[in-house]
């Protein structure tokens, strides 16, 4: 009698630890459309404030959306992005306290970065080769390029240079006229001393 009720009713603490019975995709699955949602069935009820379900895909691109809770199932939205490997990871508390920790790998086959309005990366290189080719070519091109491309880049360097010249030339009329003043006043005074 003993034994029969004690094969009837399980040991509490095998119960009280709660741990993943299933998911869809399964485990190590290749996916090739991707799912709407990731569902973690449980053992047992998951509690929603103890519970956090993270789903990573390649980069490390977040892929998932806040957790919906019926019952032992937890679903979450999925938003791929590339082909490549999927993580689902799970954290969550038994009754007992003791967390329980695991993940799902998922491999999709099929992404949706051939899509340009789904990656923004795609959209990134039709604008940027004409920036980086004009951006290489005066690179390259050194001041002609600036001379023949933009006025105002061009004006800038040529106002610099003629400001300096002109400042030399006035320069060097000044010193000459200083020195023919001074050649001048020599002249004066050797002739007045003479004629003294």
């Amino acid at each position: 009698m003993a034994f029969g009720v004690s094969f009837l009713v399980p040991p509490t603490p095998a119960a009280a630890h709660n741990s993943l019975t299933g998911s869809d995709p399964r485990d190590g699955a290749r996916v090739a459309a991707a799912p709407a949602r990731i569902e973690l069935r449980f053992l047992a009820k998951p509690a929603p404030a103890t519970t956090k379900i993270t789903i990573t895909g390649p980069d490390n691109v977040v892929a998932g959306g806040p957790p919906v809770f019926d019952g032992s199932k937890v679903r979450v939205p999925f938003k791929p992005a590339a082909a490549g490997l999927y993580i689902v990871g799970y954290q969550l508390a038994s009754s007992d306290g003791h967390p329980v920790k695991g993940e799902v790998r998922f491999t999709l086959t099929t992404g949706t970065a051939a899509n340009p309005s789904a990656s923004p990366s795609a959209g990134a290189p039709s604008a940027d080769p004409s920036t980086v080719a004009t951006a290489s070519a005066s690179a390259s091109a050194g001041p002609a390029s600036a001379t023949a491309g933009s006025p105002t880049a061009s004006t800038v360097p040529a106002a610099s240079e003629k400001s300096d010249s002109g400042g030399r030339w006035w320069l060097w009329t000044l010193g000459g006229l200083v020195l023919i003043g001074a050649l001048a006043a020599g002249l004066v005074f050797r002739r007045r001393r003479r004629s003294a």
